[in-house]
């Protein structure tokens, strides 16, 4: 929905509905989205925050496809201004865990899958809008050991960052892509991502290799460079990682690094890690995605790629003043989970700020593990849930 005047679009995040084919996407856009809107915007236009596998990619990359999916929007009263880039294959229903970061930005296949997406938001913005695409935070954090891996994913960064720039020049349409940092990925904190972004992007032979792709001038590269690719901020990962809510956002802006897209999502909290507690997380533990962890106590920060890998670290160790935050995307209206809670909190710190001081037009909201949630976590519809999330983050805003 458009807020602030037209300034924000709110919307959620497509990958809640199981499907990859273009049949299927187009299938759940016709079941939920309608539904959606008209719970939340009634007679209102509404934003569509699109996830497009390279598969629907590719389908959807055929003319009278296309042109099916502008006359849906156009009848419904919908608009595409977001594109979830991030999973390139299938994320439902079967094991997905690290291989969500497959094929990374070492790849030319990401590459060549993102510019695809960035092609087809182009042809479905509507005019005056400028359009995002997520993506992965360039590789998950083991498989960067060296510094021509960092290098790889850099000189790829720069060929998109010029085939966008060229797309703006063939189409007057500005897209920015937006990297999003994510526990125990190369990218997976504030501070990491700014020095990403100061050493391989930002900096001089960065800017030379962009005029050189582009012919524009260095002054000019440098201003495609900040324009074209920035952050998407996924305030469950960020919450996870301990950052500070404010200065999380603060410290990005002061970097010079745009956020063009923020994903609102909830992930979950421990504060103490009682028995209790712990036995409630194991319904959490599915063998579709990771729950990575992270730890606070004595010893500072502690990282566990899934939740197995933090339960089994418990064994003989002092329990008392530690606390766990996982990586486990739930509705963000819920707090009160029983024998824990939600990162709620840090969510409405982030909206607090972004009604004083807007920090990105786009705002998504991101809750796609809803088929492995715990059943009394999914009680009411998809749809339902989904129109209650986004009346949530409405009246936060207003608040």
């Amino acid at each position: 929905m458009i807020l602030d005047g037209g300034r924000s679009h709110l919307t959620y995040c497509s990958n809640i509905h199981p499907g990859e084919t273009w049949a299927e996407v187009r299938a759940n856009l016709e079941r939920y989205v309608p539904s959606v809107r008209d719970q939340v915007a009634p007679g209102q236009p509404f934003g569509v925050g699109l996830r497009l596998s390279a598969q629907a990619a590719s389908d959807l990359s055929r003319v009278p496809v296309l042109e099916e999916l502008r006359d849906f929007l156009a009848r419904n009263d919908l608009y595409v201004f977001t594109i979830n880039g991030f999973p390139y294959g299938k994320f439902h229903g079967a094991r997905v865990k690290e291989g969500v970061y497959l094929p990374d930005w070492r790849n030319d296949e990401r590459l060549r899958y993102t510019d695809e997406l960035s092609d087809l938001l182009a042809q479905l913005l509507p005019d005056g809008l400028q359009g995002s695409v997520s993506t992965v935070p360039g590789a998950f954090k083991p498989a960067v050991q060296e510094a021509k891996d960092a290098q790889r994913i850099a000189e790829n960064l720069f060929h998109h960052v010029a085939h966008l720039v060229e797309l703006k020049r063939r189409t007057g349409r500005h897209i920015a892509l937006a990297l999003e940092p994510e526990p125990c990925c190369y990218l997976e904190t504030v501070d990491e991502t700014v020095e990403f972004f100061n050493r391989y992007l930002f900096r001089g032979p960065a800017l030379a290799r962009l005029s050189e792709l582009t012919g524009l001038s260095k002054t000019d590269a440098t201003t495609a460079m900040h324009d074209h690719i920035g952050v998407c901020l996924d305030l469950c990962h960020a919450a996870v990682e301990f950052e500070d809510p404010v200065g999380c956002v603060k410290q990005l802006q002061a970097a010079g690094i745009s956020i063009p897209k923020m994903q609102i999502s909830s992930g979950l909290r421990l504060a103490e890690l009682s028995t209790p507690a712990l036995e409630a997380l194991r319904e959490f533990d599915d063998p579709v995605y990771l729950h990575q962890v992270v730890e606070t106590g004595p010893d500072g920060l502690t990282r566990y790629l899934d939740l197995p890998e933090a339960m089994r670290s418990l064994d003989g160790r002092e329990r008392e003043g530690r606390e766990w935050r996982v990586h486990c995307h739930v509705p963000v209206f819920l707090d009160d989970l029983g024998d824990f809670s939600s990162t709620q909190a840090f969510i409405r710190d982030v909206l607090r700020l972004h009604s004083q001081a807007p920090i990105s037009d786009h705002l998504e909201v991101e809750t796609y593990t809803w088929n492995v949630l715990p059943e009394h976590l999914r009680a009411g519809g998809m749809d339902q849930a989904i129109a209650r999330e986004l009346t949530w983050v409405r009246e936060e805003l207003s608040a």
